[in-house]
Parts: C-alpha cells; sequence; structure tokens
C-alpha cells in the first residue's frame, strides 16, 4: 500500500493538479465574467463549448494512443512510443484546424445551437472568433502534454499548464475591467486573455520539445510517413475513444443547449454547476488518467495481478476522495449561491442544481475510473462508447428533450432529468469491470 500511495503521489497527483488548474482557467472566466452579469456569463461560457467538444475530441485521441504507448512503455520499445506521439499530435493539429475554421466562418450559427436570446449570441459570438485562432495551437500542445502522461512524464504539463493559468487570470482582469489603463472589454477581453494564454502554452511546449525532453522525441517524418501496422493500432483503439468522448462533450454541449432555450437564468445557472462539477471530479479524473497508465503498463510487462490491484485501489480511492469533495460542496453551496451575480430566478435554480450535482458525482467517480482508467487500459474501449451513447443519447439527453420541448416542464425538473446519465451507466460499469475481459496485451 504504502508504494502504492507514493505512485499516486507522483503520477495521479499531478495529473489531477493539472485537471485542476485547467478547470480553474474556466472557473476564472465564469467568476469574472459573473461579475460582469448574466449575458456574458451565458455568452462566455456557452462559446466555450466548442473548445470543449475540441479538447474532448483530442482528449480521445491522446486516451487510444496512451493505450498503446503504456503498453510499449511496460516493455521500453522507445521507437514505438515516437512512432504513436508523431502520429496523435498530427491528427490533433488536424482536428484543431478544423475546429478554427468553424470558429472563425460560422460563430454565430454555431452559437445559435446553444441559444435563442440574440445578445447572448451576439457576443458569444465575438468571443468565438478571437479564441478559434488559437484552438491549432492549443491542439498540438495539449496533445502533446497528455501523451507525456503515458510515459510518466507529468511535471511538465503541470507547469506549463500552471503558468498559462497565471497568464491567464492576469490578462482576464486587466481586459475584463479596463485595468492598468485598458479599456474594460468584457467578453471580448476574456477570449484575448484565453487566447494568448494557449499562444504562452504553445510557446512552452516548443521549448521543451528542443531543449528538455530527451528520452522520447516528437520525429517529423513519423507524421508523415506512419507505421502501418501502429497506425492500425492506433485507429482500432482510438476510434471508439474519440466516438466516446465526442459523444460524451456534445451530449454535455446538448445539455447546455436545451437549458440554454429554458433562458439565460437556467444556462447562466448551468454555467456555474459545469464548472463546480469539474472541480468536484478533478482528482477523479487524476486517478482515471493514472490507473490507465498504471494498468496498461503493467498489462505490457505481462503483471496482470499487478493491474488488477492498481485497477480496484484506483476505483475505491476516486470514490473516497470525489464523496469528500461533495459533502464539501454540499455544505458550501449556499456560499456559492450567494457570490455570484445572479438574478433570483438564476439562484434557485442554481441552489436545486448543487444538491443533484452530490449524487450526481458520486455515480460519476464509479464509471470514470472504471470506463477511461481500467477498461483503456487494457484496450476495452469499444464497450464505454456503447455504454456512453446509450445512456447519454438514448437516456438522459433524450428524456431532457422530450421534457424541455414537449411536456414543456420546468427547468428543475428538466436539469434531473439530464443529470440520469451516470446513474444508467453505473451497474453496466461494475460489471464490465469484474468481467476481467479488459485484461489484454496489446503489445507487439
Amino acid at each position: 500500500m504504502k508504494e502504492f500511495l507514493k505512485i499516486v503521489f507522483y503520477l495521479a497527483f499531478p495529473i489531477a493538479l493539472q485537471n485542476l488548474i485547467n478547470t480553474a482557467v474556466t472557473t476564472a472566466d465564469v467568476v469574472m465574467l459573473g461579475m460582469v452579469g448574466e449575458v456574458a456569463l451565458s455568452s462566455g461560457s456557452l462559446a466555450g463549448q466548442v473548445q470543449f467538444v475540441m479538447n474532448l475530441m483530442i482528449f480521445g485521441m491522446t486516451s487510444g494512443a496512451s493505450v498503446l504507448a503504456a503498453q510499449y512503455w511496460g516493455k521500453q520499445d522507445i521507437p514505438a512510443i515516437e512512432k504513436i506521439f508523431s502520429m496523435t499530435v498530427g491528427f490533433s493539429v488536424a482536428a484543431g484546424l478544423i475546429f478554427f475554421a468553424a470558429g472563425e466562418f460560422f460563430p454565430e450559427q454555431l452559437m445559435h445551437i446553444f441559444s435563442s436570446e440574440e445578445e447572448v449570441v451576439a457576443q458569444g459570438a465575438v468571443y468565438l472568433r478571437i479564441v478559434a485562432r488559437a484552438y491549432p495551437l492549443s491542439a498540438f500542445s495539449t496533445a502533446y502534454l497528455y501523451l507525456m502522461r503515458s510515459i510518466e512524464r507529468v511535471r511538465i504539463g503541470t507547469a506549463v499548464f500552471a503558468g498559462s493559468l497565471v497568464v491567464n487570470v492576469v490578462l482576464n482582469s486587466v481586459l475584463i475591467f479596463g485595468l492598468a489603463g485598458f479599456p474594460a472589454m468584457g467578453v471580448a477581453g476574456a477570449a484575448w486573455a484565453t487566447f494568448l494564454a494557449r499562444c504562452f502554452e504553445f510557446a512552452a511546449v516548443l521549448i521543451y520539445i528542443w531543449k528538455g525532453n530527451r528520452q522520447v522525441r516528437l520525429r517529423l517524418r513519423f507524421l508523415f510517413r506512419p507505421d502501418r501496422v501502429l497506425l492500425m493500432d492506433f485507429l482500432i483503439l482510438s476510434v471508439p475513444v474519440v466516438l466516446n468522448e465526442t459523444l460524451w462533450g456534445a451530449g454535455m454541449s446538448a445539455n447546455a443547449a436545451i437549458l440554454g432555450q429554458l433562458g439565460s437564468a437556467a444556462a447562466a445557472a448551468n454555467s456555474v454547476v459545469r464548472v463546480i462539477r469539474e472541480l468536484i471530479m478533478v482528482m477523479s479524473i487524476g486517478l482515471s488518467a493514472a490507473a490507465g497508465v498504471l494498468v496498461g503498463k503493467a498489462i505490457g510487462s505481462e503483471q496482470m495481478d499487478l493491474a488488477k490491484q492498481y485497477a480496484r485501489r484506483m476505483i475505491l480511492l476516486s470514490v473516497f476522495v470525489t464523496s469528500a469533495a461533495s459533502f464539501a460542496m454540499f455544505l458550501l453551496r449556499h456560499t456559492i449561491v450567494g457570490a455570484m451575480s445572479l438574478g433570483p430566478e438564476a439562484r434557485g435554480y442554481l441552489d436545486y442544481m448543487l444538491l443533484i450535482l452530490v449524487f450526481y458525482s458520486l455515480a460519476q467517480a464509479v464509471n470514470t475510473p472504471i470506463i477511461v482508467g481500467v477498461l483503456r487500459g487494457g484496450g476495452d474501449t469499444r464497450f464505454g462508447l456503447i455504454l456512453e451513447a446509450a445512456a447519454l443519447w438514448m437516456g438522459s439527453i433524450l428524456m431532457g428533450a422530450v421534457g424541455a420541448f414537449v411536456w414543456k416542464l420546468p427547468v428543475k425538473a428538466v436539469f434531473t432529468l439530464l443529470m440520469l446519465d451516470e446513474f444508467i451507466k453505473c451497474p453496466f460499469a461494475l460489471w464490465r469491470y469484474k468481467s476481467r475481459v479488459w485484461l489484454k496485451n496489446l503489445t507487439r
């Protein structure tokens, strides 16, 4: 157990810290735009859904690649890992270019997906057009830093994301509110702060690739001439994960869109809940990512009993830390509601949503380490895709949309229906974990 806790401290905790820093960037936008008003908060948050979906696609690609990379890391096959890194970064940048084109040329059309209020659409389009210019840069740096986790190199990601947080918060303060002689730019100021923070990340990663990483290099020749065998393995593993994460991200955006169509008060409250949910789950997600690396490495080195031990302990630890975070949020929910510059209607929604979030997070704390960590670490990626699609799109989103637009249910009831997906997934995820079918060595 002592050795396990040491691994958690050196691998899972830094990954969780990276996730916390990334969430803190979003939190800074929400808090500062919330001080400006509900429209600014709603427009910035809804426009951010586009990058949210892009990041999930990249996370899907890197998760599939990390399964392979972690198992080859167990075998210490560095050439194979370099080929995997190069392929994945290339695909991620291509995705970033596609999202850049969408955000640059069709911002109003994208915003109309999330809101029917013209003022929210107009301000969100301004935010989207500015931030979209950083999407290819962000795709490159995010993919590279996520892949470094698979070879147990997590400090660089923590350092880069921490620097990005400082840049974002400082520039948010200056540009949103007009400090240090700058004009108060509101939503546009938040967009420029995010854009410059992403540029900082890209520059820092380039410096690290050039100066710091001597063990696993990013080789350009593998970008244009990928290894066919590894490419097929990558596609077999990554396509289900990309679809899984894209469907999940699109599902979260669909939730935001459904609530956004019910008014700016519902959208603003949901924007705050989304950030708090990420804060509650930050350690669980870190443990899940670490579980994928540890399980994959153990399987790659043919230590199946160790892989099972890592899996069980990571799931139990995820439930424990999430329970503590959920309980703390429950005790502080009235303080959270009081800190937001929201109207009475939005405050009422937020108080109820936070109560539902307590139970939702506990179910997610079981599902996430199993699906994102254990099953993917063993290469069992298709099951997660099927379960996610069924529970989310044929379950909670369908019920939420019918409740909102057919039955005309109140906002609180619609939100409750939209939060049912994790409860639907839980028994199936536990069954798959106990079956042990995920103990597969994928290396060649």
